[in-house]
């Protein structure tokens, strides 16, 4: 695969699409009620943290992606098993992503379609994305963007002015300490969404090394970080920390209870439109980053193993029976057991190694 030189820029963006994906779906730290933002914050600084171990990484040897690095500094057979449970854990966060898109079709505008066919198109759609590689998903990233910029300052603006934003939720701060507060950000919120970041680590090799490379990432992600807790403290200062926390798409619901005049009354179109750009965008980073794996450990092109892989991420999407089982194992099993070896343990062990191996070529 040729590594065709991409813009810095480009990379932000599509890290900046890449976070908000289905994050917007869900509320986060609901657990902290409504000092949900400050266990938002916690999750945001802890993830920018892995955000610089992730670039330190790339800075050592810039020239080399994740699956490559495992495969030099690990040797070829154990490097490709490593570089091999990556591949399966982006290919599970991408069909994780699919099945969310799959529901959310369903429960707002095709509810008398099977989720199956709804899924099936998406993956196809986004299919036929991945096989053009990285440079093209960053274009596309960029022509999306002002999209979602245009939608989501759209909803806040008619939140703002129609008057169903409550104040008080923010208070009491802190009432039962930090513990809650805690116990909600960690791991959960550094695993989904911030944690996820561990993934460009296949993409920074594609941009020319620059010495604004780390800084224009490190503003994307603040910036994005910001915006993604406004939004989620919004769906308690409408909801209430209570509702909010039982409701399955909160920010769906509030949109719902938007109404301008008698122009928009139905913002929650607005709403599924720009969420479904965003999710189409983390399925195909997850799902590139997966087929350049495939690439990296068995030299077949990347078009190959496009379909073979949207056929495992179709079906891994259906494995749960239900929505609720489904949200349980992903948001309760995988975020805090399995999801902070790929993110924290397998990253930190790599750069370990790379330093070893560092400081061994100089003292030689």
């Amino acid at each position: 695969m040729n590594k065709y030189p991409v813009r810095v820029s480009g990379l932000a963006i599509t890290l900046s699409l890449f976070q908000i994906g289905s994050t917007t779906l869900f509320l986060l730290g609901g657990k902290a009620k409504q000092d949900a933002w400050i266990a938002m914050s916690i999750g945001a600084i802890c993830g920018l943290i892995l955000l610089l171990l992730y670039l330190v990484i790339y800075n050592l040897d810039a020239k080399l992606d994740l699956f490559e690095l495992y495969r030099k500094y690990f040797g070829k057979f154990l490097g490709s098993v490593l570089a091999l449970v990556f591949v399966a854990y982006f290919t599970y966060e991408a069909s994780r992503n699919l099945r969310d898109l799959g529901e959310l079709t369903v429960m707002t505008l095709l509810n008398k379609t099977p989720v199956f066919f709804i899924l099936l198109i998406a993956i196809a759609v986004i299919g036929n994305t991945v096989r053009y590689g990285p440079m093209v998903l960053f274009i596309m990233s960029t022509v999306l963007l002002p999209v979602l910029v245009l939608g989501y300052g759209l909803l806040v603006l008619f939140i703002s002015i129609t008057g169903i934003v409550h104040l008080e939720y923010f208070s009491p701060v802190m009432e039962n300490g930090i513990g809650p507060v805690w116990s909600a950000a960690v791991p959960e919120l550094i695993s989904f969404p911030f944690g996820q970041t561990v993934l460009f680590l296949v993409f920074f090799s594609f941009v020319p090394k620059s010495k604004h490379m780390n800084k224009t990432i490190f503003v994307s992600y603040c910036i994005t970080a910001v915006i993604l807790i406004i939004l989620n403290e919004l769906e308690i200062l409408v909801l209430g920390p209570d509702l909010a926390a039982i409701s399955t798409y909160p920010l769906l619901q509030v949109v719902q209870i938007i109404q301008v005049t008698k122009v928009l009354e139905r913002t929650d179109a607005l709403f599924t439109l720009i969420l479904f750009l965003g999710l189409g965008t983390k399925i195909a980073c997850f799902y590139l980053g997966a087929v350049i794996g495939l690439y990296r450990i068995t030299s077949l092109k990347i078009k190959i193993w496009v379909i073979p892989l949207g056929i495992t991420i179709l079906l891994l999407s259906l494995l749960s029976k239900s929505y609720t089982e489904f949200i349980w194992v992903g948001l309760h099993f995988t975020v805090t057991r399995i999801f902070p070896i790929f993110q924290i343990a397998l990253p930190i062990l790599l750069l370990c190694v790379m330093l070893l191996r560092k400081k061994k070529r100089k003292e030689g």
